[in-house]
């Protein structure tokens, strides 16, 4: 089916699953088309392209390309405009996480820590600055708020997290008044795939003033209003973290 020219078009990073699944469920449940962007998760994107192809025929194009190649960053982009004619929503999601305590990171973990959480966004933003400026478009990046409060023993994570936030302000300066950039920095709302300990998670929660865990639909709702709803808000990091940042 062709593509419909008057639906807004997202590109989601890391879209195949966990909160980036839940990002593109919400954005097209929104009327979004939506471009769902993978590395290695290629069965779950297809399921998830499926899905949401069954309520929407043409509404999805499942994209694979690492982010560390910059190279292909403009060409992720392109694929987009070609298929669908415009970009309206960069939606900067996919992120590596792992420790690296001091003494022994190394630089390859660097260039990964950096490659996906800083790297990546910026050069896929520039790609996309021509397409979302036709469009009068939106960037988010989803942030964290380790960027602001470390996380021990995550230098490297926390540094380019933090890079992220400096850069979601800094293009909200450099890129408006045509595109508007803002970021997400989410709190406890899905545990690392590794785990942590359930002592751990309930001290946490404890710490937080809303007493609980959010959820991905906390994060993707808030990307959702950023996108479509807030047309006077840029340069802005909208902590989605249950009040945890308040608390010593």
């Amino acid at each position: 089916m062709t593509p419909h020219p008057d639906r807004p078009v997202a590109l989601i990073t890391g879209a195949a699953r966990r909160v980036g699944a839940v990002i593109a469920r919400t954005l097209h449940a929104a009327g979004y088309d939506v471009a769902l962007h993978y590395r290695h998760s290629a069965d779950e994107a297809r399921a998830l392209a499926d899905e949401l192809q069954a309520s929407r025929a043409g509404s999805v194009l499942p994209l694979s390309a690492d982010l560390a190649d910059l190279a292909a960053l403009p060409a992720l982009v392109e694929r987009v405009v070609a298929h669908y004619g415009r970009l309206d929503a960069l939606v900067n999601n996919a992120s590596a996480f792992f420790p690296t305590p001091v003494g022994t990171a190394t630089p390859a973990q660097w260039g990964t820590l950096f490659a996906s959480n800083a790297q990546a966004p910026f050069f896929l933003s520039q790609a996309a600055l021509p397409a979302l400026r036709e469009t009068h478009g939106s960037i988010v990046n989803l942030v964290d708020i380790y960027a602001e409060r470390p996380l021990a023993e995550h230098p490297l994570y926390c540094m380019a997290k933090a890079a992220l936030a400096a850069m979601t302000r800094s293009l909200a300066l450099d890129l408006a008044p045509e595109v508007r950039v803002n970021g997400v920095a989410p709190g406890a709302v899905l545990w690392p795939s590794d785990g942590k300990p359930c002592a751990d998670q309930q001290a946490m929660l404890a710490r937080t003033p809303l007493q609980r865990a959010g959820s991905p639909e906390d994060v993707a709702n808030t990307v959702l209003w950023l996108l479509r709803d807030a047309p006077f808000v840029t340069g802005q990091i909208i902590r989605v973290d249950g009040g945890r940042t308040l608390s010593v």
